[in-house]
C-alpha cells in the first residue's frame, strides 16, 4: 500500500514538473527538457538493448551446440 501511494505521489510530481504553468496555472514547464532528454536517451537505450540481444543470441547458439553435443554422446 505504501508503494502505491509513493508511486502516485511520484507520478503527480512528474506531471507537475512537465505541465506548463501558462496553460494549467501550475507546474514547472519542463516539457521541452524532458523531450530533449528522451531524444538523446532513446538511441543510447536502443544500443544497450541491442548489445544485450546479441549476448543472448550468442548464449543461445552456445546452448544449442552444447545440447546437440550431449544428445550425440547419449546416442553412443
Amino acid at each position: 500500500m505504501k508503494s502505491l501511494i509513493i508511486g502516485l505521489l511520484i507520478m503527480a510530481a512528474a506531471v507537475f514538473m512537465i505541465v506548463p504553468p501558462e496553460i494549467a496555472g501550475f507546474g514547472l514547464g519542463w516539457k521541452a527538457n524532458v523531450v530533449d532528454f528522451l531524444k538523446g536517451g532513446i538511441p543510447v537505450f536502443a544500443i544497450l538493448v541491442g548489445i544485450i540481444a546479441v549476448f543472448i543470441g550468442i548464449a543461445d547458439i552456445k546452448d544449442r551446440a552444447e545440447a546437440k553435443k550431449e544428445a550425440a554422446e547419449k546416442k553412443d
